[in-house]
């Protein structure tokens, strides 16, 4: 995703037509903000409801394909980044048929794009042309940048799952979706032999390294581990090695989730085991070749492998990263490597940690040296128990956002006031949801409870 430096813009959201928020969504959204307020205070509460309401007035566009979602201050519509704009809103599945209904129609938009473009992270609303970068050699006119990324495989499946588990509807599980769950378990399999088999290549003639891929868009080399292939990391910048370890466990979560469908709802026994037997597969690979043996901590996660020997020992802000782990990936994660990795990333070890006078977190080579990510923040907080440290996080989320009153990309360490991605959606819902969350451990939420009128 493009990253600008901006200061002092006050309405990044700019000028341009609202989505109305339903009544029965407005009320709410009012109550829940209310409980954040009694057990958070005013502040948090604030940016809360402003974030919640900005996602869904701004965000969503409906057409016959059901509903687009752009990341924020990019025109384009990212399935990773639709699925976690979506996560503060899940708790409200049960209680809200409109939200239900809006969840549903991004998954239905997310199963259309995957049937499209299978290797495309990023897509537009319509047949535009736009493009990330003119001179991009991919032209499909539906796709705004075809960076081959597992996690926009592993994602919807979990949005689809969510939907499904919470209100038993299956109407956004279609024949369509069907068939992409057949695909998208195909395409997994074919690029575990990426060196041999995959017709996928990505140039960006003129582009930095990060913006295209070595040896004529095939890669740096890979050898068979179990683990699947992919190009570019969640943060759309290339993999150094083509085994990206958080999404491989991810995708495995979800390919386990993929076959529980399969089985329950399409009853297509051959699916679900071929699913969950590639979840094996994958969550083997990483056991063999994605733990690294650090000095002090003993095994960790790598974040990337090659199959070859080389281990790539680092943490990325963008989701999945080894920090959202337990977030992501919670049934296929080894808990004490887990939390040796933990620690190696929430440490000077890990060269993407900084601190500096503002703050301290993890940021991606996406932004540059000392930018901390407001979602970095955030997942360290979704990912420990201590509320008194949830609390922390929180205010330094809202003591870092440049005086803008919104959550930004990445910050400086020590002058908040240089930041990127003046309106970035994905980082708004991550402080609601640790919000949210935070809340909900302090004592239970009636407005997610409580039944709603539809």
């Amino acid at each position: 995703m493009t990253s600008t430096t901006t200061t002092g813009i006050a309405d990044p959201a700019g000028a341009g037509a609202r989505r109305p928020v339903p009544p029965d969504v407005e009320h709410l959204l009012a109550d829940v903000t209310g409980e954040v307020r009694e057990r958070l205070g005013d502040d948090v509460a604030a940016m809360t409801g402003a974030a919640l309401r900005r996602t869904l007035e701004r965000t969503l566009t409906d057409d016959d394909l059901g509903v687009f979602v752009i990341t924020g201050d990019i025109p384009a519509m990212w399935l990773r980044d639709s699925t976690t704009q979506l996560l503060p809103y899940l708790r409200l599945l049960e209680v809200s048929p409109a939200i239900a209904d809006l969840v549903a129609d991004v998954a239905r938009r997310q199963t259309w794009l995957l049937a499209h473009d299978p290797y495309a992270n990023a897509f537009n609303p319509g047949p535009t042309g736009a493009r990330y970068d003119p001179d991009d050699l991919h032209t499909d006119p539906w796709v705004w940048e075809q960076k081959y990324e597992i996690d926009s495989l592993a994602l919807p499946i979990l949005l689809a799952h969510r939907l499904w588990r919470a209100t038993g509807r299956t109407d956004h599980l279609d024949e369509r979706a069907h068939t992409v769950a057949r695909t998208i378990v195909a395409q997994v399999r074919l690029e575990q032999h990426h060196e041999e088999r995959s017709p996928y290549r990505f140039e960006r003639p003129g582009a930095k390294a990060t913006e295209t891929l070595v040896r004529g868009g095939l890669g740096a080399p890979t050898a068979p581990t179990g683990m699947t292939w992919s190009g570019f990391r969640p943060s759309d910048d290339a993999c150094t090695y083509g085994y990206n370890v958080p999404g491989n466990l991810v995708l495995a979560q979800a390919l386990g989730h993929q076959a529980e469908i399969a089985e329950r709802v399409w009853e297509d026994a051959a699916l679900a085991s071929d699913a969950r037997a590639l979840a094996t597969e994958i969550s083997g690979g990483v056991a063999r070749h994605g733990v690294a043996r650090h000095p002090r901590l003993g095994p960790i996660y790598a974040y990337e492998v090659d199959g070859l020997g080389a281990q790539l020992l680092m943490d990325d802000a963008n989701m999945p990263s080894l920090l959202s782990l337990p977030l992501l990936a919670p049934d296929v994660i080894d808990p004490d490597v887990t939390a040796a990795t933990r620690a190696f990333v929430l440490s000077e070890e890990n060269p993407w940690f900084f601190s500096g006078s503002a703050a301290s977190g993890v940021g991606s080579p996406h932004t540059g040296p000392d930018r901390i990510w407001p979602i970095a923040i955030a997942v360290e907080g979704l990912t420990t128990d201590d509320l008194d440290e949830r609390r922390r996080l929180l205010r330094l989320i809202l003591d870092t956002d440049g005086g803008t009153g919104h959550v930004h990309e990445g910050f400086d360490s020590d002058d908040p006031s240089r930041f990127s991605r003046p309106w970035f959606s994905w980082a708004d819902s991550m402080f609601c949801e640790l919000a949210l969350d935070t809340a909900e451990r302090i004592a239970p939420l009636r407005g997610t409870r409580a039944a709603r009128p539809a």
